[in-house]
């Protein structure tokens, strides 16, 4: 039987370590000359919930922790996140449901937006839009077991139920430090992005915003015409870099920096990584050049920076691609359902994921002629274990299952197909934009409201990997 008392003492402890966040968007909003107003009242509501959940259900000490408590408080500590952290968005006049749209695409970095004039919404709102994202990019779980130390080994079961991609990257024997170095070379990358914003002619403002979001892999900006309203090659320069580099494993490259150099050029997943960018900027580039622009370096600005932003799930965008032709269109179409690097900020199934079941599939292609033969499926010189690549298979199934289940009742509600299938596909990716009615200079303001739960839900299970939501509507979850 789940042990309710360590869930909600911990969601607790989690809302108590949100509401303070929400001050730093009050000092925006101080400095703007905008009212604090919103951001007091949420800080206060979240912090006294915060606490109450945590004096009602206060753990003894002896409690103890076993995976279902680890699913069912990273699964409603996101949401409650999600929850708490749409208080703001409806002091700005946002609808409940389209606050939490707002929030759950903010925390779980999908970038998919209602608003349909975001330059008319508060800078300090605004700010607090981005901070979501970034706060989610390397994982609000990830960031609280950091801080956190009362957590202890139990914090295990929180990490492996968040962390993306089939195993966890444990850098350190103890979780809390592995979080710890993660947190550390996510902040310093992150400055790193903000000095080049700032030396590029960017306000304070809008590098931290865009920091906070290219890092997270988020895509909210803070003008509705994406990246495209700076018009500055040296800024998409920037921030293609950056996507490129938050769509690589963070671990690979903390051990880069202070261990092993050729970390990230040795592994394969980076590398099929690079294969991938490569080869869709390449032919992304010809179709642009000859459909769309006249010059070749023209063609491949655009190429490049679109092509890594629906990669790494961070949907920017400096271009409306929803414009393209079809054969444009095809190829983002087809990296949205790869997605980023486990251990990355982006979502998606992820390039690791992708790589072994095609080394599945020619291995079953090799064993149909030599039936006989044994040929281990391998990932950096390792054999993957059977019960790996049965967590793959099943992941994969159960991640297109909820992609048809959605696009389906999105038909049903009346969307156009290629909107339903990229609306879809574009939430449970951690997308964002998608075709059509939700093209990159669009938003889902015009999803219907059952919709808009559908796609909600969406963002939640796929930031968590799906299995951390969905195992918990399983009965045997519930049991004893």
């Amino acid at each position: 039987m789940i042990n309710y008392r360590v869930v909600f003492n911990v969601l607790g402890s989690l809302l108590c370590f949100l509401g303070p966040l929400m001050l730093i968007p009050l000092v925006v909003a101080m400095y703007y000359g905008e009212s604090p107003y919103p951001f007091a009242v949420s800080f206060a509501v979240t912090t006294i919930v915060g606490s109450l959940l945590s004096f009602r259900f206060i753990s003894t000490g002896e409690d103890e922790w076993e995976r279902r408590e680890g699913f069912a408080i990273v699964a409603f500590g996101w949401f409650a996140a999600a929850l708490f952290g749409s208080i703001p968005f409806m002091f700005d006049g946002v609808t409940p449901l389209n606050a939490l749209f707002e929030s759950m695409s903010g925390f779980t970095t999908t970038g998919a937006t209602v608003f349909v004039d975001i330059e008319s919404h508060s800078r300090s709102l605004l700010f607090w839009r981005s901070m979501t994202q970034w706060i989610g990019g390397m994982g609000i779980i990830m960031l609280f077991i950091a801080i956190l130390p009362k957590l202890g080994v139990a914090g295990r079961q929180m990490f492996r139920a968040e962390a993306p991609g089939p195993q966890e990257d444990q850098l350190k024997p103890r979780i809390r430090e592995t979080a710890k170095i993660l947190w550390a070379v996510y902040v310093s990358i992150s400055v790193l992005e903000l000095i080049l914003l700032l030396a590029a002619g960017m306000s304070f403002y809008d590098a931290s915003t865009h920091t906070f979001t290219t890092m997270a892999c988020g895509g909210f900006s803070t003008y509705a015409d994406s990246v495209a309203a700076f018009d500055s090659p040296l800024i998409e320069g920037i921030i293609t870099l950056f996507m490129f580099i938050a769509g690589a494993n963070f671990a690979l490259h903390y051990k880069t920096l202070y261990s092993d150099k050729k970390s990230l050029i040795k592994d394969n997943e980076f590398k099929f990584y690079f294969v991938i960018v490569a080869i869709a900027t390449i032919l992304l580039t010809g179709i642009l050049l000859r459909d769309t622009y006249d010059t070749i370096p023209t063609a491949f600005r655009y190429a490049v920076f679109q092509v890594l932003s629906i990669l790494t799930t961070t949907g920017y965008a400096t271009a409306d691609f929803n414009l393209w032709s079809d054969s444009g269109k095809v190829i983002l179409l087809a990296i949205m359902f790869i997605g980023g690097c486990a251990g990355s900020t982006a979502g998606g199934i992820k390039v690791v994921r992708v790589l072994i079941l095609l080394k599945y599939a020619r291995r079953e292609l090799f064993k149909a002629i030599h039936p006989k033969a044994i040929m281990p499926v391998k990932f950096n010189g390792k054999s993957v274990p059977g019960d790996i690549m049965n967590a793959i298979i099943s992941f994969v199934v159960i991640y297109l299952l909820i992609f048809l289940l959605s696009s389906a009742i999105l038909a049903i509600l009346g969307m156009d197909l290629t909107s339903s299938i990229t609306a879809s596909i574009a939430t449970l990716g951690n997308i964002g934009p998608g075709f059509n009615l939700v093209g990159p200079m669009a938003n889902f303001s015009t999803v219907p409201a059952i919709g808009k739960l559908v796609l909600i839900a969406n963002m939640w299970v796929g930031r968590l990997e799906v299995f951390t939501v969905i195992v918990m509507l399983t009965p045997e979850f519930w049991k004893r």
